[in-house]
Protein backbone atom coordinates (compact mmCIF):
# COMPACT_ATOMS: atom_id res chain seq x y z
CA UNK A 1 0.00 0.00 0.00
CA UNK A 2 1.36 3.37 -1.02
CA UNK A 3 1.69 6.09 1.60
CA UNK A 4 -0.74 8.88 0.84
CA UNK A 5 -2.59 11.64 2.61
CA UNK A 6 -6.31 10.92 2.48
CA UNK A 7 -8.54 13.71 1.18
CA UNK A 8 -10.11 14.46 4.58
CA UNK A 9 -6.95 14.36 6.70
CA UNK A 10 -5.76 17.97 6.22
CA UNK A 11 -9.27 19.21 7.06
CA UNK A 12 -9.39 16.97 10.14
CA UNK A 13 -6.26 18.58 11.56
CA UNK A 14 -7.22 22.12 10.56
CA UNK A 15 -10.68 21.72 12.15
CA UNK A 16 -9.16 20.21 15.29
CA UNK A 17 -6.69 23.08 15.36
CA UNK A 18 -9.36 25.75 15.01
CA UNK A 19 -11.39 24.10 17.76
CA UNK A 20 -8.43 24.34 20.13
CA UNK A 21 -7.52 27.85 19.01
CA UNK A 22 -10.90 29.06 20.27
CA UNK A 23 -9.37 28.63 23.74
CA UNK A 24 -7.65 31.97 23.23
CA UNK A 25 -11.03 33.22 24.47
CA UNK A 26 -10.21 31.56 27.82
CA UNK A 27 -6.95 33.48 28.05
CA UNK A 28 -8.75 36.76 27.32
CA UNK A 29 -11.90 36.31 29.43
CA UNK A 30 -11.69 33.54 32.02
CA UNK A 31 -15.13 34.01 33.53
CA UNK A 32 -17.20 33.90 30.35
CA UNK A 33 -15.14 31.03 28.91
CA UNK A 34 -15.43 28.88 32.02
CA UNK A 35 -19.09 29.79 32.43
CA UNK A 36 -19.87 28.80 28.86
CA UNK A 37 -18.16 25.38 28.96
CA UNK A 38 -19.22 24.44 32.49
CA UNK A 39 -22.76 25.40 31.48
CA UNK A 40 -22.53 23.12 28.42
CA UNK A 41 -21.18 20.24 30.50
CA UNK A 42 -23.84 20.62 33.19
CA UNK A 43 -26.86 21.23 30.94
CA UNK A 44 -26.22 18.28 28.61
CA UNK A 45 -28.36 19.84 25.91
CA UNK A 46 -28.42 19.45 22.13
CA UNK A 47 -25.08 21.25 21.64
CA UNK A 48 -23.43 18.97 24.22
CA UNK A 49 -24.64 15.75 22.60
CA UNK A 50 -23.88 17.00 19.09
CA UNK A 51 -20.34 17.94 20.09
CA UNK A 52 -19.80 14.64 21.92
CA UNK A 53 -21.11 12.69 18.92
CA UNK A 54 -18.87 14.53 16.47
CA UNK A 55 -15.81 14.08 18.72
CA UNK A 56 -16.54 10.37 19.20
CA UNK A 57 -17.08 9.88 15.46
CA UNK A 58 -13.86 11.65 14.53
CA UNK A 59 -11.93 9.67 17.14
CA UNK A 60 -13.23 6.36 15.81
CA UNK A 61 -12.50 7.48 12.22
CA UNK A 62 -8.94 8.39 13.19
CA UNK A 63 -8.30 5.11 15.02
CA UNK A 64 -9.78 3.18 12.08
CA UNK A 65 -7.54 5.07 9.65
CA UNK A 66 -4.48 4.36 11.79
CA UNK A 67 -5.23 0.63 11.93
CA UNK A 68 -6.16 0.46 8.23
CA UNK A 69 -2.82 2.01 7.26
CA UNK A 70 -0.86 -0.02 9.84
CA UNK A 71 2.66 -0.68 8.64
CA UNK A 72 2.49 2.21 6.21
CA UNK A 73 1.68 5.16 8.44
CA UNK A 74 3.06 8.65 8.55
CA UNK A 75 4.35 9.69 11.99
CA UNK A 76 1.42 12.05 12.50
CA UNK A 77 -1.16 9.26 12.27
CA UNK A 78 -0.08 8.17 15.75
CA UNK A 79 -2.02 11.27 16.84
CA UNK A 80 -5.19 9.44 15.74
CA UNK A 81 -4.41 6.48 17.96
CA UNK A 82 -3.34 8.30 21.12
CA UNK A 83 -5.53 11.38 20.68
CA UNK A 84 -8.55 9.28 19.72
CA UNK A 85 -8.11 6.97 22.70
CA UNK A 86 -7.78 9.99 25.00
CA UNK A 87 -10.89 11.67 23.58
CA UNK A 88 -12.94 8.48 23.81
CA UNK A 89 -11.85 8.03 27.44
CA UNK A 90 -12.65 11.69 28.14
CA UNK A 91 -16.13 11.31 26.65
CA UNK A 92 -16.70 8.09 28.60
CA UNK A 93 -15.50 9.66 31.86
CA UNK A 94 -17.80 12.66 31.38
CA UNK A 95 -20.82 10.53 30.40
CA UNK A 96 -20.23 8.04 33.23
CA UNK A 97 -19.76 10.87 35.73
CA UNK A 98 -16.41 9.59 37.00
CA UNK A 99 -15.74 11.65 40.10
CA UNK A 100 -11.99 12.10 39.62
CA UNK A 101 -12.55 13.31 36.03
CA UNK A 102 -15.23 15.75 37.11
CA UNK A 103 -12.82 17.15 39.73
CA UNK A 104 -10.15 17.51 37.04
CA UNK A 105 -12.55 19.38 34.75
CA UNK A 106 -13.66 21.67 37.57
CA UNK A 107 -9.99 22.35 38.38
CA UNK A 108 -9.33 23.16 34.71
CA UNK A 109 -12.19 25.65 34.70
CA UNK A 110 -11.28 27.23 38.07
CA UNK A 111 -10.82 30.85 37.03
CA UNK A 112 -8.78 31.57 40.17
CA UNK A 113 -6.23 28.82 39.52
CA UNK A 114 -2.60 29.87 39.19
CA UNK A 115 -2.35 27.22 36.45
CA UNK A 116 -5.11 28.68 34.26
CA UNK A 117 -2.77 30.31 31.72
CA UNK A 118 -0.52 27.23 31.53
CA UNK A 119 -3.45 24.85 30.95
CA UNK A 120 -5.20 26.91 28.29
CA UNK A 121 -1.97 28.10 26.64
CA UNK A 122 -1.05 24.44 26.15
CA UNK A 123 -4.34 23.85 24.33
CA UNK A 124 -3.84 26.96 22.20
CA UNK A 125 -0.35 25.75 21.24
CA UNK A 126 -1.78 22.30 20.48
CA UNK A 127 -4.36 23.96 18.25
CA UNK A 128 -1.74 26.00 16.44
CA UNK A 129 0.40 22.91 15.85
CA UNK A 130 -2.59 20.94 14.59
CA UNK A 131 -3.73 23.70 12.26
CA UNK A 132 -0.24 24.12 10.79
CA UNK A 133 0.07 20.35 10.37
CA UNK A 134 -3.23 20.36 8.49
CA UNK A 135 -1.96 23.14 6.22
CA UNK A 136 1.24 21.18 5.56
CA UNK A 137 -0.78 18.04 4.76
CA UNK A 138 -2.99 20.03 2.39
CA UNK A 139 0.11 21.31 0.61
CA UNK A 140 1.59 17.79 0.53
CA UNK A 141 -1.65 16.35 -0.85
CA UNK A 142 -1.81 18.92 -3.65
CA UNK A 143 1.85 18.02 -4.26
Amino acid sequence: MEKKVLIWEPWFFMTFGLFHLHRIWGLIDRDSYAGFWVGILESKGVFYFTLMGVLAGLSVLGIFTFTKCRGNNYWWRWIYLFGGAYVLFDLYAIAAGLEFWNKLLLWMFDVDSIYWNAVWSFFVLLGGFSFLLGMKLLEQRKG
